[in-house]
């Protein structure tokens, strides 16, 4: 074990951990190899906690331009193929992010062995507990970008059942967990250390089945009838504006097709011109939808006009016994709106939105269709933020995000997308109900099980029959404070512990 230590405290320690950022992104969709989910940050808590402050530090960033290199390439796709860069700048954009993202692990190891007096603290808490804070800090600063979370992984094991719990971040702690207690028998094996480490994985897999068979909400009135239709469009096309013709025939024909059906759904933008100006054809079309018993959804870019000029939003609409409108509230810098438009002007335009800067919505409430339906929506890339769909999780009788792939290409993205989709399913106990441009198309289960799904870049309608439900989850009720209030006191309580500990041996 000695010279195990010595090449962690080297380059090689340094180098292993890039390895192993890289590798774990190979734990998430469309490979989802799990297991990678527990041994890459393993390899980096190991390092981080035998090697010295300089290279454990160095291993940390060289784990996050491995994670993040890997994990988000698709960034390089859409600015490359979509924004119209070229593949120089979007290179170069692809870099500067990666290498912000990186600094994510290297504040994990340096809170990790800063706050833990000793190799067995910091393995078996304080970096467990220093990598959950930091991801509950993805979800939020500058933002927020809540991408690659280790609790992801989890989707096809039996930890899902803890989903509804802990929520995303609740999987996330107990990977960590799980990491630190692999790097503990790594440093110094036997068979306490092994023993340790088999019954924390059996309680965690206990905990799943358990939260797995909980009925946390349940099933009520007659299931819903629905068709997802996907319209593939190159984005390319989609916002040329001779194709809106096209673009209008070919999802009233999908419509035609499925009248009858409770509730059909049209993806992100599906019709990219503001609705103000196609606001007749599209009431023709959800009066036929009306006529035949069911009710339309769809994305599109909305105007409002108000005292202080009029805001475009990205918008839901909703064609119920009433219309309904969600405008989407998280956007994505630079992809919906560029920061600081006064400073950057129009050179930035071509990360930005196709039609204008959208301007985020209010504070989100269910979309009610009638007294007996009511959804909880979000647009794209809102489904990746837990508190985004908790907001008015509760409240929904089924949840619906609307998305356009379109942006990814045939990248990482969209395969991950899907799995965050999943996760806010599973957490929620709902049917979620996903409709996108290109695909991945999907009806997910309230146990964050695919029911179904469409092929990418085909022009697909995806039906089948999901059922309301009511009540709350845990994680719906309370969200991630618990969790991070727990971590933060136990990363804090570490030095005072050990303080205390000195000074009542001084004492002695």
């Amino acid at each position: 074990m000695a010279r195990l230590e010595r090449l962690a405290g080297a380059w090689h320690g340094v180098l292993a951990a890039g390895l192993a950022g890289a590798l774990l992104s190979l734990a998430f969709a469309p490979v989802d190899w799990s297991w990678l989910a527990v041994a890459a940050p393993a390899v980096l808590f190991y390092v981080a906690a035998v090697a010295p402050r300089r290279q454990a530090l160095q291993a940390g960033y060289a784990f996050g331009l491995g994670e993040f290199g890997v994990g988000v390439s698709w960034v390089f796709v859409s600015i490359n193929e979509y924004g119209g860069a070229g593949p120089v700048l979007a290179a170069l954009v692809t870099v500067l992010l990666v290498a912000g993202l990186a600094l994510f692990p290297v504040l994990a190891v340096a809170a990790g062995r800063a706050c833990g007096p000793g190799r067995t603290a910091r393995l078996l808490l304080a970096l467990p507990a220093a990598w959950l804070l930091v991801a509950w800090l993805r979800t939020w600063l500058l933002t927020g970008f809540p991408w690659l979370f280790l609790g992801y992984a989890t989707l096809d094991t039996p930890l899902a059942g803890l989903a509804p719990v802990g929520g995303v971040l609740g999987l996330t702690a107990v990977l960590a967990l799980l990491a630190g207690a692999v790097a503990w028998l790594a440093a110094a094996p036997s068979w306490r250390r092994g023993a340790y480490a088999a019954a924390l994985a059996g309680l965690a897999a206990a905990g799943g089945v358990a939260g797995e068979r909980a009925s946390w909400t349940e099933a009520y009135g007659e299931p819903l009838s629905v068709a997802l239709l996907q319209g593939s469009f190159a984005q390319d096309v989609k916002w040329d504006p001779s194709q809106l013709p096209r673009i209008l025939e070919r999802y009233a024909r999908l419509t035609e097709a499925h009248l009858g059906a409770d509730l059909i759904v049209w993806p992100e933008t599906a019709v990219p011109r503001r609705f103000d100006r196609v606001a007749q054809p599209l009431e023709a079309v959800a009066g036929r939808v009306r006529e035949a018993g069911g009710a339309l959804v769809l994305g599109i870019p909305y105007r409002v006009a108000g005292a202080g000029g009029a805001t475009l939003h990205n918008s839901v609409v909703a064609f119920g016994r009433e219309r309904a409108v969600y405008h989407k509230r998280h956007l994505v810098p630079y992809g919906e709106y560029v920061p600081l438009r006064s400073l950057f002007g129009r050179s930035l335009d071509f990360l930005g939105a196709p039609l204008a800067d959208y301007e985020p919505g209010p504070a989100p409430e269910p979309l009610r269709l009638g007294p007996e339906l009511t959804l909880g929506a979000t647009v794209c890339y809102e489904v990746a933020y837990p508190n985004a769909v908790r907001r008015t999780a509760a409240g929904a009788d089924v949840l619906v995000n609307l998305s356009n792939d379109a942006w990814f290409g045939d990248s990482l993205a969209p395969h991950q997308h899907l799995q965050k989709a999943r996760m806010r399913a599973a957490e929620s106990g709902r049917w979620l109900l996903r409709a996108t441009n290109t695909g991945i198309t999907a009806l997910i289960g309230p146990q964050g099980r695919v029911a179904a799904r469409s092929p990418q870049f085909e022009v697909a309608a995806l039906t089948g029959e999901v059922g309301r439900r009511r009540g709350a989850t845990p994680y719906t009720r309370v969200g991630d404070a618990p969790l991070v209030t727990t971590a933060g006191a136990a990363l804090l309580g570490l030095p005072l512990a050990a303080w205390y500990r000195r000074r009542a041996r001084a004492g002695a």
